[in-house]
């Protein structure tokens, strides 16, 4: 697996840190995944423009989920795949679910960059 470079947004950065840290244990605590392949970095939504270059995968917390529209304008034309957590797995700071979700939207992206010769 190439590196992937994640980055978490929220409103402030704060919360998002807290599911961060129960990714990177996912991550740890795997024997498929090896934690060399991941970075993680968690910011606040108003920050995105400055990482969107630096960036493979976006996990969005449900607090900025209605920035989503000013937000694709930045991920969309670099095939930045994304995805927004539901209220009820952030709050249970539920870690190995958005993993999970994160490599099958990625995975798909890949898979439509590979289809459209990209």
């Amino acid at each position: 697996m190439a590196k992937m470079d994640i980055v978490l947004c929220c409103a402030g950065g704060f919360s998002t840190t807290m599911l961060m840290d129960r990714i990177k244990q996912t991550i740890h605590e795997s024997k498929a995944l090896n934690d060399d392949d991941f970075t993680l970095k968690a910011i606040a939504a108003d920050f995105l423009d400055q990482e969107v270059d630096h960036m493979d995968a976006l996990i969005m917390g449900p607090q900025v989920a209605h920035k989503l529209e000013s937000i694709k304008p930045l991920i969309e034309p670099r095939h930045i795949p994304y995805v927004i957590v539901d209220q009820d797995t952030y709050g249970k700071m539920d870690g190995a679910t958005v993993l999970k979700q994160l490599l099958i939207a990625k995975r798909k992206a890949d898979m439509a960059r590979e289809a459209a010769g990209e």
